[in-house]
């Protein structure tokens, strides 16, 4: 067996309701100044709003930041970090998807009083240093796994995005509350459940850091969502549905935080960064292109996943047979859950294919853990396929 190490936050409650105890936890924890982050659909919904009456009841005084936006760019950190230090709180709590947990984890390292680095400081690798305030994530969606990821994208041009990596942005305590899941529309639930199944296949297919830890909670993220995400997306209300995609996705966040995705999410982020395409919808678009180019490699991995994501336990065949069936299957998911299927449907031009190869290519931190080396040419021909 190759070494290997797998890390997480620290501690996970996983119970409907727990969000309304916010402030009893918090208070346990001695914390008495807390600054919630998060985003204007959060506030206008007031799905946060029971979370800051407990804070509130417990005593502890609550800042919010709710102008957080999708794929945040600088401007937001820094708005959010001049709150925090203005603020002097000694907690920072992100509330709501991705992107406000990615900006709460920046704020919790910046906010320290010790800390002396900038943010363009912290971009990359490992070079975060220090200490970061406490940090509690708590996720309003079924998707991004970000409670339990060492990773935070930021904006940082027009189309160009940078990511910090630290162990440092794993929270004290992550809060998977399903209640706060009830009321995603259809189409969000659809696509941050795919997004989260596209975590899972790309940790167990990862090229350089794949392990039998990752394995396994890649696994049972893919059985749980796999078979609750029909029903989550048709009927939003049913607790157990809700409860199993916030628990998979959990699962499919801890495989790849410690075996990192791959040419999915790097043919991805392009479409974001160009057309502001959602990024678990942009996964969703080019995911059965990049199994079947990695099918050849993968094959006998995509194997093993394949009962577990068709639920079917008497498939026959060779892996590569199971693997066409696989890749079918999964298209039929999203047709199913009604995701658009073509580049061409969410209009991107056809003429700007190349651009989006070249930028593709920028990934590299993602394409080296692809089973299947990637160049320009097969990136475009993936685009290519994915177009109509």
């Amino acid at each position: 067996m190759n070494a290997f190490t797998f890390t997480t936050s620290k501690s996970i409650i996983c119970e409907s309701g727990a969000a309304s105890r916010l402030g009893e936890i918090c208070a346990e924890q001695g914390f008495r100044s807390a600054l919630l982050i998060t985003d204007p659909g959060i506030e206008k919904l007031q799905l946060h709003q029971t979370s800051v009456q407990s804070l509130e009841s417990a005593h502890i005084s609550t800042t919010l930041y709710c102008d957080v936006v999708a794929d945040p760019p600088e401007s937001v950190v820094l708005t959010a970090l001049d709150i925090a230090k203005s603020a002097n709180v000694d907690v920072i709590i992100g509330f709501g998807g991705g992107s406000s947990m990615d900006v709460a984890k920046l704020i919790a390292l910046l906010a320290h009083p010790t800390s002396e680095q900038t943010l363009a400081d912290i971009y990359g690798v490992g070079n975060a240093k220090g200490k970061r305030l406490p940090l509690i994530q708590i996720p309003t969606t079924a998707g991004t796994g970000s409670e339990v990821t060492q990773v935070a994208i930021v904006t940082t041009g027009e189309t160009t995005k940078m990511g910090a990596v630290t162990p440092l942005f794993l929270p004290d305590i992550a809060i998977l509350d399903a209640e706060l899941t009830t009321g995603l529309p259809p189409h969000v639930t659809a696509a941050t459940g795919v997004d989260a199944m596209v975590h899972a296949i790309e940790a167990y297919t990862s090229k350089l850091r794949k392990n039998p830890m990752s394995d396994l909670v890649a696994k049972e993220g893919l059985r749980l969502m796999a078979g609750s995400i029909r029903t989550a997306v048709h009927e939003g209300s049913n607790k157990k549905a809700r409860e199993d995609m916030l628990l998979g996705a959990m699962l499919a966040g801890q495989a790849f935080a410690n075996a990192p995705v791959a040419a999915v999410h790097a043919l991805a982020y392009p479409l974001g960064g160009h057309f502001h395409i959602p990024h678990g919808l942009s996964n969703s678009l080019v995911l059965p292109h990049v199994m079947r180019f990695n099918a050849n490699e993968a094959a006998s991995l995509y194997a093993e996943l394949t009962p577990i994501i068709l639920q079917d336990n008497n498939l026959c065949g060779t892996d590569d047979d199971i693997t066409k069936q696989l890749i079918d299957g999964i298209e039929a998911l999203i047709k199913e859950l009604k995701l658009p299927t073509t580049l061409k449907e969410m209009n991107v031009p056809k003429d700007f294919l190349p651009t989006l190869a070249n930028d593709a290519m920028l990934q590299q931190r993602l394409l080296i853990n692809n089973p299947r080396e990637v160049t320009y040419e097969s990136a475009l021909a993936i685009y290519r396929s994915a177009y109509e």
